[in-house]
């Protein structure tokens, strides 16, 4: 073997792993840009979470801001939540006043977009109290405990989406138009299967009167606020027992995140018992539907 033909083999050994190198590190690449090319999302808080991601699904790389188990009410973003934010595109928010850190927002001066899902229910909601005198208290933010208000999140997150990506715009709106259309059932089944029932429960706290305005009920709370962990005074115990006999109820709520002591006490004085009324509010087994479902099977076994 000649020397050229030596220095031929020994060229093509060497040449061959700086080959495959250069292809491996294109592929990484394109799958890091691929990756990137996800519109990036931050959810506020585990209902808003599941909605992005139903609408979104394989097309938005969707983070949950509130960790899985903790109250959302007064969570407090550190600086990692921050620095997350900061690359987001869209930040999901429920509105309403429910996330009081979005004025960090703007001192941190955010460059993506906050979408706020309760645009367009505040409005509804106005124009249903000339109608009807017991719409709900102003300090709820509860809104995506009314599945009607909850379409409406969930219409407004896939115009955010379609907006920012208006590539994949039919994607959105075919994923949030079969999403409502399973929200559009769980309304008509809580709708007729609480129609016949009593209307007077008693809540942890207030987080119910969407809900309640939207299918003839009355909620009455243990909590006057909806901030679910104040502690009820010795009166207002009283008092809550005394509107439990004078309604005739036998079951009070309490909550998967609330001492239940509290509701037990009720409860034992008017020789009853207690049952959950879960206000979504954290990350926990099943699904937006299935825990609404949860609900008001709970409520049938209350009222009807």
């Amino acid at each position: 073997m000649n020397n050229q033909v030596k220095l031929a083999i020994i060229a093509i050994i060497i040449t061959i792993p700086f080959i495959s190198f250069a292809v491996f590190s294109s592929d990484s690449n394109q799958s890091k840009k691929t990756n990137e090319s996800k519109l990036q999302v931050m959810s506020s808080f585990y209902p808003l979470h599941e909605f992005s991601q139903k609408i979104g699904q394989d097309k938005v790389d969707v983070k949950l801001l509130v960790p899985v188990g903790i109250e959302p009410h007064d969570w407090e973003p550190t600086i990692k939540d921050v620095q997350q934010m900061q690359k987001s595109d869209l930040i999901i928010i429920n509105g309403v006043g429910f996330e009081s850190w979005t004025d960090k927002l703007t001192e941190m001066n955010y460059q993506g977009i906050v979408v706020d899902t309760s645009n367009g229910i505040i409005e509804k909601n106005i124009e249903e109290s000339s109608i009807n005198e017991n719409v709900v208290t102003s300090d709820d933010p509860h809104i995506w405990l009314n599945p009607v208000y909850a379409k409406i999140q969930v219409q407004n997150i896939a115009d955010a989406f379609s907006k920012s990506d208006p590539e994949n715009e039919k994607y959105y709106k075919e994923n949030a138009a079969n999403y409502i259309a399973e929200l559009d059932l769980l309304d008509l089944k809580i709708r007729k299967e609480l129609s016949n029932c009593n209307h007077d429960f008693i809540a942890f706290h207030n987080a119910f009167s969407y809900f309640s305005n939207e299918y003839g009920l009355t909620q009455h709370t243990i909590l006057p606020s909806y901030a679910p962990h104040a502690e009820p005074t010795a009166k207002t115990l009283e008092n809550v027992i005394n509107k439990a006999k004078d309604l005739n109820l036998n079951v009070i709520f309490t909550e998967e995140t609330a001492d239940p002591k509290t509701s037990q006490v009720i409860a034992n004085e008017i020789g009853g018992r207690i049952l959950v009324l879960s206000p979504l509010e954290i990350g926990d087994d099943g699904t937006y539907i299935s825990r609404m479902t949860e609900n008001l099977n709970n409520l049938k076994e209350a009222l009807c």
